[in-house]
């Protein structure tokens, strides 16, 4: 969660970087300082998302290995559309397991995007853009 947020806000955007952990979001805190960017945040879970979705839409969400368990699969197709409406999503996964279930329920509601990392060809980038028709199975 960090680090695409330091540099997405390196790169001019404002950031809200969320995660369960308080640990997390203080090295975020920590690290977005010592490159000299400020990164807001806030604690939040999946099963209680109201500060992000208070906030939302998003133009861009970014999202960095959360499937790393399966019970993220739901929490996670149940989320982003409440959060990313008319916008995209971009999800960098290292192969965890889950990531084959979250893609073919993403498929429903998203068109879907999947390329590897140049500079780490084991991760897969997601770029998923909200459907304006429903997909196969919707």
């Amino acid at each position: 969660m960090g680090i695409p947020s330091i540099v997405a806000a390196l790169r001019g955007a404002r950031v809200l970087a969320t995660d369960w952990s308080p640990e997390a979001l203080r090295f975020t805190t920590l690290n977005a300082r010592r490159n000299g960017v400020r990164v807001e945040t806030a604690l939040c879970s999946w099963s209680e998302p109201d500060v992000l979705v208070s906030r939302a839409p998003w133009h861009l969400v970014l999202a960095s290995d959360v499937l790393y368990e399966r019970r993220n699969v739901e929490g996670l197709l149940e989320l982003l559309p409440r959060l990313a409406e008319g916008g995209e999503v971009l999800i960098a996964d290292p192969g965890r397991p889950p990531a084959a279930a979250f893609l073919e329920g993403a498929r429903r509601e998203w068109c879907v995007r999947s390329f590897p990392d140049r500079a780490s060809p084991r991760v897969s980038i997601h770029h998923l853009r909200r459907r304006t028709e429903p997909g196969p199975g919707a």
